[in-house]
């Protein structure tokens, strides 16, 4: 299926099975979100939102919320586009096999977007902010916000479609000081594209002119997700995804999407910010209020019987994780052809995404020594922490495999691979004082932190505990020790005060360790939590809790540590300490009120009855 707009995917999907009508009226205020989330939670349909209050247009929801559902929606041309970046990857191959790569081509002329002098249906209503579905996800969000945007902006020294850079940069539309209907916030994050654009514009003294797409072809959400190389259009992505090409106009001077359901077009001045957040984000945590890119509000646009889709995100895994197996499944080897010697790499989602990366490269540097050490491993380190949103990884584990028996996606597993080899004494590596996630509140302010590799390779050294030692059931001050996975224990203090009392806490458990080591042999991490119950129970809670509480650099102790020549080790096990800090941002909660209040849509009689069993 080609769909030529946002309601004929929809059409299709309900069609299948794969959509269901929420007829009740509903409110846009933390309802809709907390409808979505249990949805997608039961691993339910897309949602269609017939009757949203305080709004006359209609809100679709879960659109991605499975990789099936992706894959069907794309399933007219998802081979031919995992086919043209195998091509790009490796052009000799369209060479050898002509006849097989034939409809490759034909699909690349989908890719050249169209510009619509004519049929606008996007312009069919000019309307307002306040007129849209204002939907509030969290209870501590500063407002309503756009969470699907297309943000369109162009470079002023190359003005045009084909320079253009599409992003989905989070976009709030009221709270804060924002004056209704006349501004809204922008927030886009380090290494984005809109940043370049920004920036000349300014120097230059001019206005950066911007504007956001919502709905039109399913594509066109992905494609403003695309991590796709600097130089390509994300709307030729759309016109290949899509089967479709990419149609556009201009109105005002501002390029319009036509096939998209509602634009907003506006203009973002030099030194005009304003507060922007909080917003319950990704990581599991709020982003909290911070100062970001005010975009004045020129006008509004609305098709007929438009649609407003939205996703929620909170705790990963949330609807954005399909996004990223989605974009793996068609880039495939991408990244790693970017990268000499890289073979696999993937950011976790249950750890936030950027948080925590894990690596699988070559190791081919010295194969005359009989020692096995990471060397070329750190070369493919550097390189993968420069490039684009990999830059952004706080812990990067990396090691080589030369069974090729490993994977990156079976994430306990190759973590125990890691930790029956690492030696502590030699395989971490610091970065301090660089920048991290923008979402990421761990660290020692706004963008900044630290990073952490450890890079292990040859041959095991420890056979990793399948229960918790004894001594370390028997700690002064620190208790119930719980066991997360083979050779990772958790164990639980007082709450964090200050990194002075820390120091001291840890002092208090090495001095109580150090000389307990041939106990210790076979645990390889400690994790000191507020819960080590609820960090332990499973692998996901512990992915989430270590790596997105801790900054690498002022979190991590060791047992028996040392410093040699500014180089860091321990003899003993490694220490994290997970605890929830005073800067941290406070976590994403469901309100059991709300949760109360949408039962009667999941009851007998309701829309959703049939949706969780």
């Amino acid at each position: 299926m080609h769909y030529k707009s946002l309601e004929n995917c929809l059409i299709d999907l309900e069609r299948n099975g794969h959509l269901v009508r929420v007829k009740e009226a509903v409110d846009p205020h933390l309802e809709m979100a907390a409808i979505h989330l249990r949805v997608f939670e039961a691993g339910g349909p897309a949602l269609l939102f017939e009757n949203v209050k305080g709004s006359q247009y209609r809100a679709a929801s879960n659109i991605f919320g499975t990789l099936d559902r992706s894959k069907f929606i794309f399933r007219s041309t998802f081979k031919l586009v995992q086919q043209l970046i195998d091509l790009k990857n490796d052009p000799v191959k369209a060479l050898k096999h002509p006849i097989k790569n034939f409809n490759t081509g034909l699909a690349a002329l989908k890719a050249l977007p169209k510009k619509n002098a004519w049929q606008k249906p996007v312009l069919a209503n000019q309307i307002a902010i306040d007129q849209l579905p204002l939907i509030q996800h969290w209870p501590m969000d500063g407002g309503a916000f756009v969470t699907l945007p297309q943000v369109y902006t162009e470079d002023i020294a190359q003005p045009g479609i084909m320079k253009a850079n599409l992003g989905m940069y989070r976009i709030q539309l009221t709270g804060n000081q924002y004056e209704l209907n006349k501004e809204i916030g922008l927030h886009y994050q380090l290494h984005r594209g809109i940043g370049v654009h920004q920036t000349k514009a300014h120097r230059a003294g001019q206005p950066l002119k911007v504007s956001c797409f919502v709905g039109g072809p399913p594509a066109h959400s992905v494609a403003a997700v695309m991590p796709l190389p600097e130089g390509i259009s994300e709307m030729t992505f759309a016109g290949v995804l899509g089967g479709r090409r990419f149609r556009y106009s201009y109105e005002d001077g501002f390029c319009i999407s036509t096939d998209a359901d509602f634009v907003i077009t506006g203009e973002v001045y030099p030194g005009e910010n304003k507060p922007e957040g909080p917003f319950g984000d990704h990581l599991g945590y709020y982003s909290l209020e911070h100062s970001f890119p005010l975009m004045r509000v020129h006008k509004v646009y609305a098709k007929k019987n438009a649609i407003w889709p939205f996703t929620v995100v909170g705790r990963p895994p949330q609807e954005d994780t399909s996004f990223g197996q989605l974009i793996h499944e068609l880039t495939g080897a991408a990244v790693q052809q970017e990268i000499p010697g890289l073979k696999e790499v993937h950011a976790v989602d249950a750890a936030g995404v950027h948080p925590l990366l894990l690596a699988i490269g070559s190791e081919r540097y010295t194969p005359y020594l009989p020692t096995q050490q990471p060397a070329e491993l750190l070369t493919i380190a550097n390189h993968v922490l420069g490039t684009g949103q990999l830059s952004l990884a706080k812990f990067l584990f990396i090691t080589a495999d030369d069974t090729n028996q490993l994977t990156t996606h079976a994430v306990q597993h190759y973590l125990q691979y890691i930790f029956e080899r690492i030696h502590w004494q030699r395989d971490v590596h610091f970065y301090t004082n660089t920048t991290i996630d923008t979402l990421d509140y761990s660290g020692t302010g706004l963008n900044s932190g630290s990073k952490v590799v450890f890079a292990a390779y040859g041959a095991a050294i420890r056979n990793l505990c399948t229960e918790v030692p004894a001594i370390l059931k028997e700690l002064n001050g620190f208790v119930n020790a719980q066991l997360a996975m083979p050779g990772v224990v958790v164990v639980q203090t007082a709450a964090f005060k200050n990194y002075t009392a820390a120091s001291e806490e840890i002092a208090t458990l090495n001095t109580q360790l150090q000389q307990q080591l041939a106990a210790l042999n076979n645990v390889a991490m400690l994790v000191i939590a507020d819960d080590a119950g609820f960090t332990a129970a499973s692998i996901n809670n512990y992915l989430w809790v270590t790596y997105t509480r801790s900054n690498p650099s002022h979190d991590i102790y060791g047992i028996d540590a040392f410093t040699v020549n500014k180089h860091w080790g321990c003899n003993g096990p490694l220490v994290i300490d997970a605890r929830i800090k005073p800067h941290h941002a406070p976590p994403v909660e469901k309100q059991p009120a709300i949760e109360k209040k949408i039962d009667r849509l999941f009851e007998k009689g309701g829309s959703l009855h049939h949706v969780i069993k």
